[in-house]
């Protein structure tokens, strides 16, 4: 029996070395297809071959989901070369039938996987967050009538609307009340009449070139009552349940296309120039690197959180996939503008060996955007931080181990559990336990020991600042919490939350048993760099810096571009 690890071996074998020129599925192939606005055949049929679509389809109907923290290391050999294959292939069908699986009834949630699990494809078109004005309205629309409800409407941008058999449709309801306006449809296109449903005109794209955002019409189509996802006018809490399981996998997503941005610059920064000298030697560059390396640390610890509360924390992680969602694009984006400077013109180039550096840069805002961006995602993480400054934040227990633990199993995965609103913040308290952790330590723990302490410090300092913040903020006071001024504390608190992951798992490989640990997370270089990073963007008071835990990170950057290995928490074997 294969295992997940298994999986992700042998889909990045699959798909060969990305920079060797002869390679029918290298950059160079991949280049050409973008280019061109097409998708590679030949990457298709690798993905067909594995299956890629079981591991979007819970097992309990035939598929491979059992763990969204593996899935979302799955997803990475894949984004790693090219998000329009990533995305357009089949994270856009996990996107559609997240709905299903989080509402569908028994014969909803097999209609899905079979059609996934035959290898055809879902897409979905969710409803307009607001119109300018009603002549340009881009929706579709659900009457009901006696023996079911008639779907009228466009949609002008669908991924995979041409290629998707099922069609997850979220349609404004006639009359419905406010909070209800929208019903959603999960529709078998080879079941509806002939002609109902039309292919529009696709559109082009800045990033994601090879991926298809087309359109769709649907026209006086009458569907059964029994297409209905959950109850009519459930379609915005669905929205938001759905993006319970969607967000915990954007920091995975993003953190791949920028291990290939950084791997990119790491070789021009690496190679030898006619003087012996290289880009290296340049302090400002070693940053760069270093900077690009830990941002990738931070955020698959964000990453692990998020998809491991899922199972671990469901009634407490909403706060985490949204922070998760929201921090990494931020991250990888500022990460990127730093390594463009480095790369100079080359950030320019179409093809040869530093081109792939620009299909990530421009592929990035396309690839995490999703129904709701950055603001969204702050949108839903603010009104929980009143509950937490008065309740949590201090007082609350902290969260599991294995919650950091990418190598303990999970418990089942339980859709009907996850919460919306948290009811505590046990990440929050993880930070505690380690600054104390750290206060109690002697001055073993190694180089920047303390620098790490006094980090630990100001972070848990911000920490309490927050609670004075948000303590006298009444629940449900939408004008003090729609104000710039909490929008601002909504992007320290992610820090802080990206801080006390981090410490997490450095904690748990420094006490994992002999043999289990990584050397290199189990020492604390990382970790006091990453730390620096983080009281950095926040401007808070720093200690000196830590250079021999800088240097440390550098060396393995390095070491991991010569050895081929992924610059996250894995360090895994590339093809």
């Amino acid at each position: 029996m294969t295992t997940a690890q298994d999986r992700i071996d042998a889909l990045e074998l699959a798909f060969g070395s990305l920079d060797d020129p002869g390679n029918p599925l290298g950059a160079a192939a991949l280049l050409a297809a973008d280019a061109a606005g097409t998708v590679l055949p030949e990457a298709e049929r690798v993905l067909d071959d594995f299956g890629l679509n079981a591991e979007f389809v819970p097992a309990d109907v035939g598929g491979r989901l059992e763990r969204m923290d593996l899935l979302g290391r799955l997803l990475r050999p894949v984004f790693r070369r090219d998000a329009s294959l990533g995305f357009g292939y089949g994270l856009n069908c996990f996107f559609a039938a997240a709905p299903v699986w989080t509402a569908g009834d028994d014969a909803q949630r097999r209609l899905a996987a079979r059609l996934l699990l035959s290898g055809r494809r879902l897409a979905v078109a969710r409803h307009e967050v607001a119109h300018g004005n009603d002549f340009v309205r881009d929706e579709f629309t659900a009457r009901a009538v006696p023996d079911g409800l008639v779907v009228d409407g466009s949609k002008s941008a669908v991924a995979n609307a041409s290629r998707a058999t099922g069609l997850v449709v979220f349609a404004r309801t006639e009359g419905a009340s406010r909070g209800r306006s929208h019903t959603v449809l999960l529709l078998d296109r080879d079941e509806l009449p002939v002609g109902a449903v039309e292919n529009l005109a696709r559109r082009t794209t800045t990033g994601m070139r090879s991926a298809e955002f087309g359109g769709l019409r649907i026209t006086d189509c009458l569907v059964p009552h029994s297409a209905v996802l959950g109850e009519a006018g459930d379609g915005y809490e669905l929205s938001l349940r759905s993006s319970l399981l969607i967000r915990g996998l954007i920091p995975s997503i993003v953190l791949a296309g920028a291990d290939t941005a950084l791997r990119t610059v790491a070789r021009f920064a690496c190679r030898s120039r006619a003087d012996g000298r290289s880009s290296l030697d340049v302090r400002h560059v070693r940053d760069v690197l270093t900077g690009g390396f830990l941002d990738l640390l931070i955020i698959d610890c964000l990453a692990l959180v998020a998809t491991r509360a899922l199972h671990l924390l469901p009634r407490q992680m909403s706060a985490y996939a949204a922070a998760a969602a929201y921090l990494a694009p931020k991250l990888v984006a500022e990460s990127m503008d730093e390594m463009s400077a480095v790369l100079g013109e080359e950030t320019f180039a179409q093809d040869g060996a530093y081109a792939m550096f620009q299909k990530q840069r421009r592929d990035l805002p396309v690839t995490s955007l999703g129904h709701a961006g950055s603001a969204g995602r702050q949108v839903s993480i603010l009104p929980q931080l009143p509950y937490f400054a008065r309740h949590a934040w201090f007082a609350d227990p902290e969260p599991p181990p294995d919650l950091f633990r990418p190598d303990r199993e999970l418990p089942p995965l339980d859709l009907s559990q996850p919460a919306l609103l948290g009811d505590g913040d046990p990440l929050a308290a993880t930070l505690v336990a380690c600054t104390d952790l750290l206060e109690d330590a002697d001055d073993g723990v190694g180089p920047g020991g303390p620098a790490l302490r006094f980090l630990a410090r100001v972070l848990t300092g911000e920490l309490a600042e927050l609670k004075k913040a948000f303590e006298n903020v009444a629940e449900g006071d939408r004008e003090a919490l729609s104000s710039p001024q909490s929008f601002g504390l909504a992007d320290r608190y992610t820090l802080v939350l990206a801080a006390a992951a981090c410490l997490g798992v450095w904690r748990e490989q420094r006490s994992a048993p002999a043999g289990r640990a990584d050397a290199f997370l189990a020492a604390p270089a990382w970790i006091t760099a990453v730390l620096y990073r983080l009281v950095a963007r926040l401007g808070l008071p720093l200690p000196d810096r830590p250079v021999e835990p800088q240097r440390l990170v550098l060396e393995e950057v390095v070491a991991r571009l010569h050895d081929r290995r992924s610059y996250d928490l894995y360090a895994s074997p590339l093809a």
